[in-house]
């Protein structure tokens, strides 16, 4: 059974940061690229980071210099650092896995986002 659990959201001020963290069970993830994509309120989904399986990284230009994607295969999780919060970064933020082995990509409904995690609510509010 693959599992993806999602962990680190919470209630932060402007300018603070976070580090989310993305465990997964099920399958050896040296063969996927990771996604961490998120959904405020009222909105579509949308990408915010990926990680190629050779630690390629991807980010949306909205969070660009801001929030760092990277990977630990040994301990089968992928971390999203998120600094200099804004208001505009409050979402659910969701994982995802995607089996390819050159590249990665942030559109959430690509069809190799087969496995998805439960999500954590990030909150930036004074």
């Amino acid at each position: 059974q693959v599992q993806l659990v999602e962990s680190g959201g919470g209630l932060v001020q402007p300018g603070g940061s976070l580090r989310l963290s993305c465990q997964v069970s099920g399958l050896i993830l040296d063969y996927y690229a990771i996604g961490w994509f998120r959904q405020a309120a009222g909105k579509e989904r949308e990408g915010v980071s990926c990680v190629t399986s050779t630690d390629g990284v991807d980010y949306a230009d909205s969070v660009k210099g801001r929030f760092t994607i990277f990977r630990d295969n040994a301990k089968s999780t992928v971390y999203l650092q998120m600094n200099n919060l804004k208001a505009e970064d409050t979402a659910v933020y969701y994982c995802a896995t995607e089996r390819r082995y050159v590249g990665c990509t942030l559109r959430p409904h690509a069809a190799g986002y087969q496995h998805w995690g439960q999500g954590t609510q990030v909150t930036v509010s004074s």
